[in-house]
């Protein structure tokens, strides 16, 4: 149960004086009861007047009984209780007439909250919210509700709070140093229970659909603008960021200046505006969703990421095109992010089981896919297009994805290269590539990378080879090799680059004319049946 007791009317009368708000008033009076937030403000009003009224030699409440959960708590006293002469911009009205007090409140724009716990927690609004969610067509099953808060409600909090201090003190009255309830978790109580019922899906802490809106008060934004003459360390610019008052930086300014500088550049209690906050945005978004699967690529003219120079297109399409143009279609997604277990050149094919790859789908609509759907989508992506084919598309978690990650360095690679020599070869020339096992490689970071790569020397390892004879200057080379293995470098060397090398091996000058990956030996995503 929890109550008002008489130990509260002095701050009753003082902040309903000052044109706060009932449930601001609650928060400063450590209500933590959350059903009594979602009563009606004119009801609260109405109770809080009463409470002001009765007798104060009698120990009057006002009760709700109900389970008391516990609740967050935001810390507004920090230190000592401070000086006793303190100097407040702003009058303290007196606390002997309950009666003035509710009069002088009743319609005004709450002078802590600015209007978030009054008109935005009413049925008009939680509607309009519930409107823009239903209108962008998301699936979800659960929500979890954010609250974008203008940054100069900490510093009217803060105020609020050292005006009731000085009058409680004035009055000769103790002050607890107890932590009112936050805004935030106020606000919440009271939304929660409307969307839950509007949009018929309840709320979850943990869910990944969120709904959030983000509150603006055009009015008082340059109230925080003196904390970054006292504090000017905690406001630095930061990428991303159109303001350095964000809420984190003025809370922490808040916690570094002391009483006396603050109240020489803000009112306390802090006044009453004109306007309303406005809620400048109302946004939905689905946490992603990740789809795996492995992809053979068929085509010697196919990058696997789209290849742009300089912002020229050099070809027309990419692995990663082709496959997510289906996936973002379907699921109906903002953007995507793709991965694989390591990447092949444009003239490389990519045969045998395919290489791993992951999407990510950033904000998509659409969530739910059953195991038929999902085959489905496999097949329209390979109709699409004879340059790659798909297998064992499906949905995984985030976490899945970093086992594919992990066997890009740590497995082993097969492949199969069309190698020419200068001079005329026979078959007893090339036989004893097929006994050296373990190869160490030294190789430098290749000139056809160089830009994009880090200057190195990578130790390397190619576990096996086997040739088969062509004519005189032509044979074919399959190797298992370390992943990370440049191929084409270890044939024709680089230019000393790489040692040894196929040349070198040989005592003659090779080149690669076709390079096949036969297999990536990466146990993931699972195998599904046909």
């Amino acid at each position: 149960m929890n109550s008002l007791t008489e130990k509260d009317r002095p701050i009753v009368q003082l902040l309903l004086s000052t044109g706060t708000c009932p449930r601001c008033i609650l928060r400063f009076c450590c209500v933590g009861s959350q059903m009594l937030y979602r009563h009606p403000h004119k009801d609260l009003m109405k109770d809080l007047q009463e409470f002001l009224k009765s007798s104060q030699e009698k120990e009057d409440t006002v009760c709700l009984d109900v389970a008391d959960p516990p609740c967050k708590r935001l810390r507004l006293e920090h230190g000592e209780e401070g000086a006793d002469d303190l100097n407040h911009n702003g009058a303290i009205p007196s606390a002997d007439n309950g009666n003035s007090a509710t009069e002088s409140s009743a319609v005004k724009v709450c002078n802590v909250c600015l209007g978030i716990l009054q008109e935005f927690c009413e049925a008009d609004f939680v509607k309009k919210v519930c409107q823009k969610v239903n209108s962008a067509d998301y699936q979800f099953t659960s929500f979890v509700f954010s609250v974008s808060l203008p940054p100069q409600l900490s510093v009217r909090e803060r105020a609020a709070w050292l005006g009731m201090k000085q009058q409680m003190r004035n009055l000769g009255l103790p002050l607890a140093k107890d932590d009112i309830v936050q805004l935030k978790e106020a606000y919440k109580w009271i939304i929660h229970p409307q969307l839950s019922e509007e949009l018929g899906v309840p709320a979850d802490g943990k869910s990944l659909f969120e709904v959030s809106v983000v509150f603006a008060h055009p009015e008082t934004d340059e109230e925080c603008h003196f904390l970054a003459a006292a504090c000017p360390d905690c406001f630095k610019p930061a990428k991303n960021k159109q303001s350095v008052f964000t809420r984190m930086a003025v809370i922490k300014a808040l916690e570094k200046i002391k009483e006396e500088d603050f109240l020489k550049h803000f009112p306390c209690p802090p006044s009453s505006p004109k306007n309303l906050c406005d809620a400048l945005e109302i946004q939905c978004n689905n946490g992603a969703v990740f789809v795996a699967g492995r992809y053979n690529k068929y085509s010697r003219n196919l990058p696997q990421t789209p290849w742009i120079i300089d912002g020229e297109r050099k070809l027309e399409s990419s692995v990663e095109e082709l496959i997510s143009e289906h996936l973002m279609a379907e699921f109906k997604a903002d953007s995507f992010n793709f991965s694989s277990s390591g990447r092949e050149d444009v003239d490389v094919r990519t045969l045998g089981n395919g290489r791993p790859f992951a999407i990510e789908l950033v904000n998509p609509r659409r969530i739910r896919f059953t195991a038929e759907e999902m085959r489905r989508l496999q097949q329209a992506i390979n109709d699409s297009s004879d340059k790659i084919q798909v297998r064992d598309l499906q949905l995984v978690t985030r976490s899945a994805i970093g086992r594919m990650k992990e066997g890009e360095e740590e497995k082993t690679k097969t492949y199969s290269a069309l190698i020419w020599t200068d001079k005329a070869i026979q078959r007893e020339d090339i036989a004893f590539l097929d006994d050296i096992k373990e190869l160490r490689l030294e190789q430098k970071t290749p000139l056809r990378v160089l830009h994009r790569r880090p200057l190195a020397v990578r130790c390397r390892l190619i576990h096996t080879m086997r040739s088969e004879y062509i004519d005189q200057h032509h044979f074919r080379l399959h190797l298992k090799t370390q992943a990370g293995t440049y191929i084409k470098e270890f044939v024709h060397g680089d230019f000393g680059r790489t040692k040894p090398n196929i040349g070198s091996l040989l005592n003659r000058t090779a080149d690669i004319l076709e390079l096949d990956v036969e297999s990536v030996d990466v146990d993931w995503p699972p195998t599904l049946a046909d």
